[in-house]
């Protein structure tokens, strides 16, 4: 089904959404993309389903009535993503051992595991266990957990987050990851990726809920169901098991392995940390993988730029949601409102007052990804298949869940201190009479968890606007307000059924912030000598200074 241009047109007449603001974004339109997108009609948007053949059908429709040019695969509107699903069967059995006596470890109880090859079975029989501490290796920090041990064959067991986030005043590794903002080096995803390059067969993290930023119940949703993009060589790229066993599990395995876990933790913040065998422990996984796979698409469009066609500035968003799932209140429709058929909107919106100005010199383009849900999957193969020259991209500026509640007196920034759009932002904020705060939470990594990250990794300087990195201060009932709108969204709708669009919105604050991502990337595409950098500490510095001869 292909929705043309006049059903937005239909709908914005019967939205009753607050009014325009003064600058060129509309909050009027962006509340009835959300309603289009966020319709029953839609089905959740899951990859692979009808609801993504209607996303795809009303996205094309929407760039082809802004007279947009195709940038996908062969001259199209989409790029093709084959994604890879994966079940661990029911069944699954799982245990440790420590000197011959054998425990038995219940999926999405005392572990959680999964795999990401395409394999029809796991068996991994009595694999020696060797704790790693935080797993990292850093060497622009001067830090490497790993001490060129031995891991073949291994399961490497990992604490959660990075070496200082639990470090005390004083102690010489305090601040040397960012204190309690987390690098990349916390996240669980960094963790399997340094697994695999040291070789170990499986990787386990233990789980505690500060350092991961979520409970158990979190970790166990997935309940052993997983995604990735089809790979040429699966076993290269990914661990045959990776997974999560709960704390108290893993302090009991560290006692009767002859371990003291907390002591543990805290030598593990020292630069002189090597990696411990749990001396007589063996793990054990045998079970069946349930695998098939689904192909998906991005769809990409574009301003080509009036001189510098192969410079480009990116505006990106995900349109993918969950689906269908069990009803809750009768609603089995993960509608996907605010996450993220918000940034949808407001990369089309962004795309409609290019579209109306004079084209800057760089190409500007407006990608929506599939499979952010899955895991960033669709960014991440763009970003390993661009259709543009990264080194040539001067940022990408994303958008996941803007807030409903109203105008604000700031924005709230994910990934504060990263890069110099830092600057740009801090400006259009001021032109705006608001200011700019920095993440609330950043040892949660938000900045480590949209699709943005994708493009960060290949060097691309980025930036993400994101409603769930603290409550704005809103003109109408200031942070607390705006903390409250976090609280319950996250406790109440975040991935159910109950984010779903409302005519209750006041969108005049995402409008706003929408606003800012729009002069900041015109500002950016209209001057060829403006290439923003990383800041310095960036873990990304160094990856886009290995192409700076690309750009002049």
């Amino acid at each position: 089904m292909k929705l043309p241009a006049l059903t937005l047109a239909a709908v914005l007449l019967a939205t009753t959404a607050h009014a325009q603001t003064s600058g060129p974004i509309d909050p009027a339109r962006l509340s009835a993309i959300v309603k289009v997108l966020a319709s029953d009609e839609f089905e959740g948007r899951s990859p692979g389903s009808p609801g993504e053949q209607k996303t795809v059908d009303y996205l094309i429709g929407q760039f082809e009535a802004l007279k947009l040019e195709p940038a996908g695969d062969k001259g199209g509107w989409t790029q093709e993503v084959q994604l890879q699903k994966l079940q661990v069967q029911p069944g699954a059995k799982l245990s440790v051992s420590v000197g011959g006596k054998s425990t038995a470890l219940q999926q999405a109880q005392q572990i959680n595991v999964a795999t990401l090859r395409p394999v029809d079975h796991v068996a991994i029989a009595s694999a020696p266990m060797v704790f790693v501490g935080y797993g990292v290796k850093a060497p622009e920090r001067g830090w490497d957990d790993f001490k060129g041990a031995d891991l073949k064959g291994k399961v490497a067991v990992f604490l959660i987050n990075d070496p200082d986030f639990e470090a005390k005043p004083g102690e010489p590794v305090a601040g040397k990851f960012g204190g309690q903002a987390a690098a990349y080096y916390a996240r669980w995803t960094y963790k399997y990726e340094e697994a695999v390059r040291q070789g170990a067969i499986a990787a386990l993290i233990v789980h505690e809920t500060p350092g991961a930023g979520y409970g158990w119940s979190t970790v166990a949703a997935s309940n052993g169901e997983s995604f990735d993009i089809v790979r040429a060589d699966p076993a290269r790229d990914k661990l045959l098991l990776q997974g999560w066993i709960a704390r108290d599990t893993a302090v009991d395995l560290f006692r009767q392995a002859g371990l003291d876990f907390e002591a543990l933790k805290t030598s593990a913040r020292s630069p002189d940390f090597k990696p411990v065998a749990l001396t007589g422990a063996a793990f054990s996984a045998d079970y069946g993988v349930a695998h098939s796979q689904v192909a998906s698409r991005n769809v990409i469009a574009k301003l080509t730029g009036a001189s510098r066609p192969e410079e480009s500035v990116m505006f990106s968003a995900h349109w993918d949601a969950f689906g269908l799932g069990a009803p809750v209140g009768g609603d089995k429709v993960r509608h996907g409102a605010a996450d993220d058929a918000i940034g949808v909107a407001g990369v089309l919106e962004i795309a409609r007052a290019l579209a109306a100005g004079p084209r800057p010199a760089r190409t500007t383009l407006f990608a929506t990804w599939t499979a952010e849900e899955r895991g960033l999957l669709g960014s991440e193969y763009y970003a390993a298949h661009p259709h543009t020259p990264l080194d040539q991209m001067a940022a990408n500026l994303t958008m996941d869940v803007l807030q409903t509640a109203g105008p604000a007196r700031d924005v709230v920034l994910v990934g504060y201190g990263q890069s110099q759009l830092d600057d740009r932002l801090i400006a259009a904020a001021k032109a705006q009479d608001r200011t700019v705060t920095p993440d609330a939470r950043p040892e949660r990594g938000l900045f480590f968890r949209a699709d943005h990250f994708s493009l960060a990794k290949q060097g691309v300087p980025v930036m993400l606007l994101m409603g769930l990195g603290g409550g704005a201060d809103l003109v109408k009932g200031g942070r607390a307000a705006g903390d409250k709108w976090v609280s319950d969204y996250t406790a109440n709708c975040y991935h159910q059924p109950c984010d779903a669009w409302s005519p209750d919105w006041d969108l005049r604050g995402a409008a706003q912030d929408v606003e800012l991502f729009y002069v900041m990337g015109k500002a950016i595409a209209s001057d060829p000598k403006d290439w923003p950098d990383w800041k310095d500490g960036s873990e990304f510095k160094a990856i886009r200074a290995k192409t700076a001869g690309a750009r002049r």
